[in-house]
């Protein structure tokens, strides 16, 4: 599915040696010509496997200026996309908020990044909470879109997303993983009326991405990763699967991540 030019809408960036040269490494060895990019390593994943069955929370902050420094003079197409990259930088960094924190820090620094990540299953924050709509007014205020990945439980599920986007009718939302799980047809009957809400496809089954395309619109579709926890090709390979037709891939891979990122589409 590389013939035409992809964003991968969702990797990580753990503050560890090396791991910007391996991520640029994974990208050119799949044809990415661009990612947006939110730390990881902000919890080790024993330790949120566990939080996502039984619930719990860490306040530690996220390392974002680790993936400031990285993102930064990354500008440019790849070997294997050259001349794609659009003229914004390859790497584009998003600020992981911490509800546990005031939100002055990420209001003082949003200028530096292009969206915003709230992670109910790390921070143990429900998108019900005052602390995440201040955080979201921030983005609102901004420009920049919020990504997100919801729940099983009270006040972190996809109805409760939902909620929160009616709030915020002018900023874009993104659901991250598919929704819940592996086949969650119902997470995309409960944004489907909220066209503020756009479906990110890592870690779902091929059904789900297919079923996302003819209810939602490829225009509401883009495409992630999760990289380094899902390799790029894994999840390219779920397209090629489904037989995307080329218009839709490049609505799904390209233009709709620029649109959110508020790019003109090359």
């Amino acid at each position: 599915m590389t013939a035409q030019p992809v964003l991968d809408f969702h990797v990580r960036l753990a503050p560890r040696p090396g791991a910007a040269a391996r991520l640029l490494a994974a990208l050119d060895g799949c044809g990415v010509a661009r990612a947006v990019v939110c730390a990881g390593g902000t919890i080790d994943l024993d330790t949120l496997a566990r939080q996502l069955v039984d619930g719990g929370h860490v306040e530690t902050d996220a390392d974002n200026d680790a993936v400031l420094a990285a993102c930064a003079g990354t500008n440019g197409g790849t070997p294997a996309n050259e001349g794609v990259a659009g003229g914004g930088n390859r790497l584009v960094p998003f600020w992981f908020g911490n509800p546990h924190r005031p939100p002055g820090a990420y209001r003082e620094r949003a200028a530096e990044f292009r969206g915003l990540e709230i992670s109910p299953a790390v921070h143990g924050v429900a998108l019900t909470d005052p602390r995440v709509a201040a955080l979201v007014r921030v983005a609102a205020d901004s420009g920049h879109p919020v990504y997100t990945v919801c729940l099983a439980r009270p006040g972190a599920g996809v109805a409760d997303l939902v909620t929160l986007a009616r709030r915020f009718p002018g900023t874009d939302f993104v659901l991250g993983h598919s929704g819940i799980g592996n086949i969650d047809f119902h997470a995309l009957a409960l944004i489907r009326d909220v066209p503020g809400i756009s479906l990110e496809t890592s870690g779902g089954y091929t059904c789900v991405a297919e079923a996302a395309i003819d209810r939602l619109g490829a225009e509401r579709v883009v495409f992630g990763s999760e990289y380094p926890l899902q390799h790029p090709a894994v999840e390219l390979a779920k397209f090629t699967a489904i037989g995307t037709p080329p218009a839709q891939w490049r609505q799904i891979a390209w233009e709709n991540a620029h649109r959110l990122l508020g790019e003109e589409k090359p």
